[in-house]
């Protein structure tokens, strides 16, 4: 019988703040999308306090000024996920990265390698992952990924924090289970499927595969068939190019200085290029995103004809369509970069006229690579790429133009 765990990092962003920094432990936290953002991850002790989940910082600090307020680091959070994830590889060899804090993870014959029955063989990881990494972690397992992430949600209020769903227990958690809460189910549809009289997990489960597939398609009729207990979506080691990509960061101090939104969106470019790189995609939609100090939202996007992943193409778009949305008259709070629709380089083709555009290409591949040799060599931001003004004082690290290097 097939056995999928998933792997759920608790608070994982409160949980790394924690690791950086031990005092953290036991207090009130919530982690903020920058220093004039939002609250995104909530200790338990902060949960308990009250903080909400979205609430803008300056509201926050003065409804619950017992909590600490830490800004994000996404740079070690990805660290730490990386450490967390090649644990779980060192167990399986077929394990799917969900998100930065979850993964699936095939049990299946596990049980004899180890010696242990299922149940323990979670707990064996979960206390491997906290000696080494400081991360505490949920482990939801049963039959199908669905069923999984149930687990997972049932585990987070159980003693140990490790749960398995079977085929006693299944029917019994799908009666528990509302309908917008089912993994893939979400709230909107979760309104549609209770107009129909489908309150629970197991209310869908009783429904006609007619009825389903009429109103909600092959998919609909997937998630019926996890609920079961069946397999409909294997494990998957393939690296997937993701949705889209974003980078995004409030600024210490609100801002209408054009030359400042440039560097800053610089940087977020550069960020986005590193991990298309890295998944060794390219992207031929590009977003431009602008807030301004009352969080009015301005956002511009544009089409490419060619896809790109090196900054200083990017840059050169993105500062044209900055300028479209930018208004000098304006104070704003944060910048950011969107990429969508990826294209793999191995499936690239090019033009019969494209020779000199090839050229160009791996010209800036190299130089793509070669940053990024740099920061893994040297450490983050050793270099950045980024507009200068003339009238500006240089800064140190930034460059100008391909030439400089």
């Amino acid at each position: 019988m097939t056995n999928i765990a998933l792997v759920d990092c608790d608070s994982f962003f409160v949980s790394c703040e924690r690791k950086l920094n031990p005092e953290l432990k036991g207090v009130p936290v919530s982690v903020v999308s920058g220093e004039r953002g939002c609250v995104i991850a909530r200790s338990r002790e902060a949960k308990q306090l009250g903080v909400p989940m979205g609430i803008p910082l300056f509201q926050a600090v003065e409804k619950y000024p017992k909590c600490i307020y830490i800004p994000t680091n996404h740079y070690a959070y990805t660290k730490i996920s990386k450490r967390v994830m090649s644990i779980l590889k060192e167990f399986s060899p077929n394990v799917q990265v969900y998100s930065i804090d979850e993964a699936f993870v095939d049990f299946t014959g596990l049980t004899k390698l180890y010696k242990k029955n299922i149940y323990d063989l979670g707990l064996y990881i979960q206390n491997r992952i906290l000696e080494e990494v400081d991360i505490p972690v949920t482990i939801g397992i049963s039959t199908s990924k669905t069923l999984a992430k149930l687990a997972s949600d049932k585990a987070k209020n159980s003693k140990y924090r490790v749960a398995i769903v079977g085929r006693q227990t299944r029917i019994k958690l799908l009666k528990q289970t509302e309908i917008d809460e089912v993994w893939g189910i979400g709230r909107r549809l979760g309104l549609k499927l209770r107009g129909y009289g489908v309150k629970t997990a197991y209310d869908y489960t009783q429904r006609d595969d007619g009825w389903i597939q009429k109103r909600f398609g092959i998919n609909g009729l997937r998630t019926k068939s996890e609920l079961l207990g069946n397999m409909t979506s294997p494990i998957s080691n393939e690296i997937e190019c993701p949705k889209s990509i974003s980078d995004t960061k409030s600024f210490l101090e609100f801002s209408s200085d054009l030359n400042f939104l440039k560097n800053e969106l610089s940087i977020h470019i550069h960020n986005c290029c590193k991990r298309l790189r890295k998944i060794d995609c390219k992207c031929s939609t590009i977003g431009v995103l602008l807030k301004t100090k009352d969080f009015k939202t301005h956002y511009e996007k544009i089409n490419l004809d060619t896809p790109l992943d090196f900054e200083f193409d990017i840059s050169k778009i993105a500062f044209e369509m900055l300028d479209k949305i930018y208004s000098s008259n304006t104070l704003y709070r944060s910048i950011g970069i969107v990429f969508e629709n990826f294209n793999s380089n191995i499936e690239e083709q090019l033009s019969l006229f494209s020779s000199a555009d090839k050229q160009k290409q791996d010209k800036n591949t190299k130089l793509g690579k070669s940053l990024d040799i740099l920061e893994q060599k040297f450490g983050r931001n050793i270099v950045r790429t980024g507009f200068v003004n003339k009238d500006v004082p240089f800064k140190q690290g930034f460059l100008t133009s391909p030439q400089e290097i």
